[in-house]
């Protein structure tokens, strides 16, 4: 007897659709009877073991599966089947095929589940992205997945067809038309989360927040220059404290990247706060921008839509930082491997960190005794092209004793995120009907239509490229955050003031 079932298969961060069918030549079903078990479809190797997972999954939940020859078939048979995802639907096609269930109704049916010995049923990763792909087909009438899995999947639906699963016995009953599906309302889960650091617990250092102001207002990158313990972890952690919330879009855009990573949890099915990645110096450049036999996203996907912080700069391997070049400028990278191609979005802010020289310390009067040549090698490590990508640049300074003990109390998060929500309410009304969304992703002519200057300003600017050799993408990042330091001040025209300090963490600490 022929059973199918439905399920999908995870490729970058989409899914594809997958036709489980399972064919069984034999009479009868027993318990605990002998058959021989076949997968064929371009199966991995987690796939294959399935049949010894379904095996024992079936005995020790006392169901009867098929004797004889069964062959089990995912379609298309060209796309490359892996993990685990397949298990509980495999299981459930072998008892439709032995009669114990209907197959009618387990061909309404979508799938998803890996099957643990004793028959539980445990939680997947991709989820999400694969029940958005083929759960709203109006031909599905239930989807059964992990119940550690169930509210990102029902999140993915607009229908209430999502079924949890506890174990192999529990999925049997819901085809016999027991169960309850899983009624989530998506504004629980989109709830303001708690707040994070603040920017008030960091001691001084009014220059850094400014410029992590500007750069939360715009969307730019930045790169923080000073000595160990002068805050520069400090602030950059309290980055996305400052950025304006998630839209709906861009979290279940960001969650179906979490979900592809296997990061989301049975209590936080979709991802509320703006990602921050902090990646070791010792990350490979697949680690960071994804990759391997079958693509999987990299820590530069992983911070879609929010930040990712590289601590201690310069001791990133080179190749690492150069991989960054093309999702610096274009917001995405694009993995190829004789499997295919797989674009995978990357639309981060970067905010790097790095020390004044070897030894950390910068200053000879904080016993710095590294040489002029020594601290040029350092920074050398990072390459023009890269530095060329950054927008603003500050050289911290350690804090004096009185500036330590008796440091003013300094804004606090929230008072700073409320100036970059008007800033970035200004762009949403600039760019309304354009697919840029910030400042730092205007294109060469929605700068032609926002980033007019005067006669005063071009002056400027002729002298800044002049003095400091700036390249042509550095004169446009300067005309893109001077437009971003004028939204901060409400102003409709770039002025001089807004180019000087736009001109000044171009050129500052490096």
């Amino acid at each position: 007897m022929l059973a199918r079932t439905r399920s999908a298969a995870v490729s970058g961060i989409d899914a594809e659709p997958v036709e489980i069918e399972v064919n069984v030549t034999g009479k009868g079903a027993v318990a605990g009877g002998e058959t021989s078990v076949a997968i064929v479809g371009l199966p991995d190797a987690a796939v294959r073991e399935s049949r010894d997972r379904v095996r024992s999954a079936l005995d020790s939940s006392g169901l009867l599966h098929p004797r004889g020859f069964t062959v089990v078939n995912l379609a298309p048979a060209d796309l490359r089947k892996e993990g685990a995802a397949f298990d509980l639907g495999i299981a459930l096609g072998m008892l439709a095929a032995a009669g114990t269930i209907e197959r009618e109704s387990l061909a309404a049916c979508a799938v998803f589940g890996e099957l643990a010995l004793d028959g539980t049923v445990r939680p997947i990763r991709g989820v999400l992205p694969c029940v958005a792909r083929i759960g709203n087909d109006p031909g599905i009438e239930r989807v059964l997945v992990p119940r550690a899995n169930a509210g990102e999947a029902a999140l993915a639906v607009s229908r209430k067809i999502v079924y949890p699963v506890d174990s192999i016995v529990h999925a049997v009953e819901i085809l016999k038309g027991g169960g309850t599906p899983c009624d989530v309302n998506l504004t629980d889960y989109f709830a303001v989360p708690s707040a994070g650091p603040d920017f008030a617990e960091v001691k001084g250092q009014t220059r850094g927040k400014r410029m992590l102001e500007i750069v939360a207002a715009g969307g730019h990158h930045s790169l923080l220059i000073g000595p160990p313990g002068c805050g520069k972890s400090m602030l950059a952690m309290r980055l996305p404290g400052i950025l304006p919330p998630l839209t709906m879009a861009e979290a279940l855009e960001t969650s179906r990247i979490h979900s592809v990573a296997g990061l989301l949890s049975a209590d936080e099915p979709l991802v509320r706060r703006r990602p921050f990645r902090n990646p070791h110096h010792t990350v490979s450049d697949v680690g960071l921008i994804g990759g391997g036999r079958d693509p999987r996203p990299g820590e530069i996907s992983l911070a879609h839509n929010g930040v990712l912080f590289m601590d201690e700069f310069p001791e990133f391997k080179r190749n690492v930082l150069e991989v960054l070049r093309q999702p610096l400028e274009n917001g995405n990278i694009t993995v190829s491997r004789a499997s295919g191609s797989h674009l995978f979005p990357a639309r981060f802010m970067l905010c790097a960190a790095m020390n004044p020289c070897p030894c950390g310390r910068g200053d000879v009067e904080l016993g710095c005794r590294c040489s002029a040549v020594e601290k040029q090698r350092y920074r050398k490590r990072i390459s023009g092209p890269i530095l060329d990508r950054i927008d603003l640049v500050v050289e911290m300074r350690q804090l004096t004793p009185d500036e330590l003990v008796r440091a003013p109390e300094s804004e606090s998060s929230e008072v700073v995120r409320q100036r970059v929500c008007a800033a970035r309410e200004i762009q949403q009304e600039r760019f309304r009907g354009s697919p840029c969304f910030c400042n730092a992703r205007m294109s060469p002519r929605d700068m032609n239509r926002c980033c007019g200057i005067d006669w005063q300003g071009e002056k400027l600017l002729r002298q800044a490229i002049t003095r400091f050799q700036l390249s042509p993408r550095a004169y446009d990042r300067i005309l893109k955050v001077a437009r971003t330091i004028a939204d901060l001040a409400a102003s409709e025209t770039i002025r001089e003031e807004h180019l000087l300090e736009a001109v000044s963490y171009r050129v500052s600490g490096m």
